[in-house]
Order: C-alpha cells, then sequence, then structure tokens
C-alpha cells in the first residue's frame, strides 16, 4: 500500500482535495446506481403484479371446477358417533341415522409369567403360528430358545403378527405379547399357537390366553348393518368417509345430515372478487392522480392491456343452457375505479334457487367454456414462465440491470485507478517538495557557517 504524505511538506490537504475531484468524477457512477435501484423497483413492482395474477388464476380455477362449486357439507344432530373426513362433491344428499356397535380390533394374546426373559431355557424345534388360517413355521434353535429369542423370531418372521414382551411385576413377571398388526374378521387376521414342536428344555411351553379377539368395526346406517376393518368406513354413506369415535352397542343414535354447501361457493365467489379488486386497485394507484404522484409502472402498456383484458373477460356473456349468462347476473357490479362489487342478496339467491345454472355458467356445460374456465385460459398466458407478458418484461428489466451491473463494475474500476493516481501523483510532490525543503534547510545552515567564520577573522 503506497504511503500517504498529506500535505506534511505543502501544507495542502491532498485527502480533502483528491475527495473532492473523485466526487465530480463519481457523479456518472451515482447516475448508474440510480439507474439499477429505479429497475429493481420496477422489478418489484412487476413481481407484486405477477402475484396477484397467480392468486387471481388458483380463485378462478376454484370457480373452473364443478366440483368444488357444488361441494357438500355434513352436520350432526345429537350425540356425535363419528368424525367425517371427507365429503366428496358426489355425495348422496339426505339425512342418516348412524348407530355405533363395536369397534374394529385386532386380536391380542398373552402367555403365561417366566422367571428370566434372555434364559435360553425353552425347548427346540419347530413353532407353528397360524395366522387367517394360513400356517407358519418358525424354528427355534439353542440361539433364540429363550422368550426374547422367541419374540423376535415371531417379529422377524412377518408374518401379521408383532411379539414383545411385558413385565406384571410379579415374581414370574416376563409374558410374551402378541398382536394381530391388522384389524378385521378372525377367520382373516385372527391367529393361534402350536409349541407341541418343541422339545426340551427347563422351561414349559407358554400358554398363549387370547385377551382380545379380532372384530370388523360394526355400525348401522338407517337399520343397515354394516362391517369394516377399520374404523373408517368409505361406502357406508355414498360419498363420504368417516371414522366411527363411539361404539355402545346401538344404544346412541346420531342423525348425519348431507347438504349442498351453497356457503362455500358463496366463499369462493368472494375470494375471486377480492383477488380481482387487488389487481384494479394495484394498476390504480400506478397512475398519478389529483395530491398523488405516478407508480413506477406508470404507462405501461403492458400493465394496462392486462387491465383492460380482465376487465373485458369480467364481461363475458356466455350461453351454457343454464339460467344465467354473465357475472352480472350473479350480483357482481363494476365499480367505477373497475373493482367488483357484490349484491350479497342477489348471489345468495341465485346460488340457493338454481346452483345448477350457478356452475354451469362458471364452470362451463362440457361444450360451452364458462368464464371461470375463459378467466383461467387467460391468466396461464399472462403468467406462463415461459412466454407470459410478465416473464418478458422480468427477463428484460434483469437484462437492464445486469448491463449496469456490468458498467457500474467497469466505472469502479476506472475511478479506483484514477484515485490512486492522484494520490501517488501528490505524493510524489509532496516528495519533490520535502526533499527541495532538505536542500534549502542545508544550503541555509552552510551560508550561516560561512557568516560565522567571516566574523572571527
Amino acid at each position: 500500500m503506497a504511503i500517504n504524505f498529506n500535505g506534511l511538506a505543502t501544507g495542502i490537504d491532498t485527502a480533502s482535495l483528491i475527495q473532492g475531484l473523485m466526487e465530480a468524477e463519481r457523479q456518472p457512477l451515482e447516475t448508474l446506481q440510480l439507474d439499477r435501484d429505479y429497475q429493481s423497483a420496477r422489478l418489484e413492482a412487476y413481481k407484486t403484479l405477477g402475484s396477484a395474477l397467480d392468486d387471481l388464476l388458483v380463485k378462478a380455477g376454484k370457480l373452473a371446477d364443478t366440483d368444488t362449486l357444488q361441494g357438500r357439507k355434513t352436520a350432526t344432530t345429537g350425540e356425535s358417533l363419528v368424525t367425517v373426513s371427507n365429503t366428496a362433491a358426489t355425495a348422496m344428499e339426505g339425512s342418516y341415522q348412524i348407530k355405533g356397535y363395536s369397534f374394529a380390533q385386532a386380536q391380542k394374546s398373552v402367555s403365561n409369567g417366566f422367571a428370566d426373559q434372555a434364559a435360553n431355557s425353552f425347548g427346540t424345534g419347530t413353532l407353528t403360528v397360524t395366522v387367517g388360517g394360513t400356517s407358519h413355521d418358525i424354528t427355534i434353535d439353542s440361539g433364540n430358545n429363550s422368550l426374547e429369542g422367541i419374540a423376535a423370531a415371531i417379529n422377524e418372521a412377518n408374518i401379521g403378527v408383532r411379539a414383545a414382551i411385558i413385565n406384571d411385576g410379579t415374581t414370574s413377571p416376563y409374558r410374551l405379547v402378541v398382536s394381530g398388526t391388522t384389524a378385521g374378521d378372525p377367520a382373516d387376521v385372527g391367529f393361534s399357537f402350536d409349541f407341541s414342536g418343541l422339545s426340551g428344555g427347563t422351561y414349559a411351553n407358554p400358554v398363549m390366553t387370547e385377551t382380545q379377539a379380532a372384530s370388523q368395526a360394526h355400525i348401522q346406517v338407517d337399520g343397515i348393518d354394516i362391517y369394516s376393518d377399520s374404523n373408517v368406513f368409505t361406502d357406508a354413506i355414498p360419498g363420504v368417509t368417516f371414522t366411527l369415535d363411539q361404539a355402545d352397542n346401538g344404544a346412541t343414535t346420531s342423525t348425519l345430515s348431507v347438504t349442498l354447501d351453497t356457503d362455500g361457493a358463496k366463499q369462493k365467489i368472494k375470494d375471486f372478487v377480492s383477488s380481482y379488486n387487488k389487481i384494479m386497485t394495484f394498476v390504480s394507484s400506478q397512475s398519478a392522480g389529483e395530491g398523488k404522484s405516478a407508480g413506477l409502472l406508470a404507462g405501461d402498456a403492458g400493465m394496462n392491456s392486462i387491465k383492460r383484458r380482465l376487465q373485458n373477460l369480467l364481461t363475458s356473456v356466455v350461453n351454457t343452457g343454464g339460467t344465467y349468462q354473465s357475472l352480472a347476473d350473479l350480483g357482481l357490479e363494476t365499480q367505477r375505479d373497475g373493482t367488483l362489487e357484490i349484491n350479497d342478496s342477489q348471489l345468495s339467491n341465485a346460488l340457493t334457487t338454481d346452483i345448477d345454472s350457478v356452475t354451469s355458467l362458471l364452470a362451463g356445460n362440457g361444450t360451452v367454456e364458462g368464464i371461470a374456465q375463459i378467466f383461467e385460459t387467460a391468466l396461464e398466458g399472462m403468467t406462463d414462465s415461459s412466454n407470459g407478458f410478465l416473464a418478458s418484461k422480468e427477463a428484460s428489466i434483469n437484462s437492464n440491470i445486469e448491463r449496469i451491473d456490468n458498467s457500474i463494475e467497469r466505472m469502479q474500476e476506472r475511478l479506483d485507478k484514477r484515485e490512486q493516481l492522484l494520490y501517488d501523483q501528490f505524493n510524489a510532490m509532496e516528495e519533490l517538495v520535502s526533499a527541495l525543503n532538505a536542500q534549502g534547510d542545508y544550503l541555509t545552515q552552510q551560508m550561516n557557517m560561512l557568516q560565522n567564520m567571516g566574523s572571527k577573522k
């Protein structure tokens, strides 16, 4: 690093002088930096618009789906015996009387107790386990003829049962517990043990006692007995999936109602309107008006084209064979600022009196596209990551930012070299002046010596 003398010889504040010179030369760099900041801000504005369009695409997609619009909802009257996890749009509307008789459960069996779980004290040979009518032979030898070894051998066989050892706290506390891995009909998942194939050993063969029988879940729906290998029922009520929560051998009756979810459809339309209004509000915010300056995208032809396209789509008239042919028929009213407002009573009436016509208007009839489908197609084009309007705008701005960054880098390198050159030049001047000052001091000293010598004569 070069040494900066900073006016030691001349008395000149070279650092301040160079700083002033460089400030003038940095003005073009500052202009480039401001331009980059402006381009970055425009990019963020386009991303905001793009995010709003993506959101509108999602909302339009939900309105373009018949099943979503004609969804079903459930409600329980009286004590709830089940929890509904899914209600398909095809679910059959009506009221269903449900009774719970028993839960689905896997078989469990437990052995008598033994003093040592690790002792290799059982006989050796073949242990036969029959699961669902199929027999499985498990070899027990001198390496696994302990209670732990037998449990491990059962598990390694992977035959539909799992074994473990519990400690019941008595003098012979270790007991083998075997559980089925699935619930259901005992004929399919029940199991039994045959230890007669083991011989020798000091421990008597385990005696397995069934503590819980395998069984199916059992309910009644409108007096019809229905069974399931799990506590989840998918076909007991068409289109409804529910889990049995309470089984009391049919002592309690619960009423499950399945109805058309017009509130859900209404909310999806409101969500679409809210998303649409965000775009219109954003576009309006970019235009200059009384008391406010223009936004970063003011006058952008592409943005204004998107606004006009959406507004034109909004007034589309489609004939899908239903009562309604436009969004205005559903109570969606355009305001002076371009946003939408919903006539709530008109929309509610349309949904409750003719949900099929509302659905065909939005989601089409299979032959003619609905308005939501038309919106969806247009928005997919606008937001396409490769060829969409926003993608091309972002690519163009990113290219400009890259170009500016390269110019800034080159200019900064030139300015750094210029600044170092100035420091080198001023340092050289300081060194020269310092050398001249030293010579002057030396000559002055010599003259003084000569004068002193002359005065002594």
